[in-house]
């Protein structure tokens, strides 16, 4: 290959990234802020307690919408195939740098695989707990107390998924937060991390 950069993400992947993004930032802090007497400080940053109720909803209605957008494109290049299993299998040796022995990566590694669907999942239940929540009145008994169990606890997995993705992206796997800024990455980043996909590009 003779560019010195390849296109790792487009504009449209990064757009919806990035809206995906800052709108899961807004319904979880808002989230924060009505789910602990503690945390109802932030809803001062917020624009207040009414503002926040009121538009609470719908930002985790846009972060679905948006996240809905990241799905249709990369639904089929996150499935995971028996290299995806060595990987998933070996991520201790990932975690410590050590590449010995672990399967090279297409565009996307198992990890990131596992979390666009941890993601993906924990949205969907979000959206149907949060639904129920929004309009108690259409809901029987059950099923909104089973909604204000499940609203939480997936909002907790999806804010863990989400530390452990911007740890990945910063600290441990530099020059990905760049990729999804930027959109390129160099052809040593990707022959490093991404070999089988560095190769599909027609690297050598």
């Amino acid at each position: 290959m003779t560019t010195k950069s390849i296109e790792r993400f487009s504009f449209a992947e990064r757009a919806s990234h990035w809206t995906s993004a800052l709108c899961f930032l807004y319904a979880a802090f808002t989230g924060l802020a009505l789910w602990s007497p503690r945390l109802f400080w932030l809803s001062g940053v917020f624009g207040g307690g009414e503002t926040v109720r009121a538009w609470h909803p719908w930002g985790g209605l846009f972060f679905f919408l948006a996240l809905g957008v990241m799905f249709r494109r990369w639904a089929r290049q996150m499935q995971l195939d028996e290299d995806d299993q060595v990987w998933l299998a070996k991520s201790h040796l990932y975690a410590q740098h050590i590449e010995a022995g672990i399967p090279e990566s297409g565009r996307f590694n198992a990890g990131q695989k596992m979390m666009f669907w941890l993601q993906s999942a924990s949205a969907f239940f979000l959206l149907l707990s949060g639904v129920v929540i929004w309009f108690p009145e259409f809901a029987p008994r059950p099923l909104r107390l089973g909604a204000i169990l499940l609203h939480p606890v997936c909002a907790a997995v999806s804010m863990g998924g989400i530390m452990v993705h911007f740890y990945m992206s910063t600290m441990a796997v530099p020059g990905s937060m760049g990729a999804m800024v930027r959109g390129t990455v160099s052809a040593g980043w990707a022959r490093s991390h991404h070999g089988k996909w560095f190769r599909e590009m027609g690297g050598r």
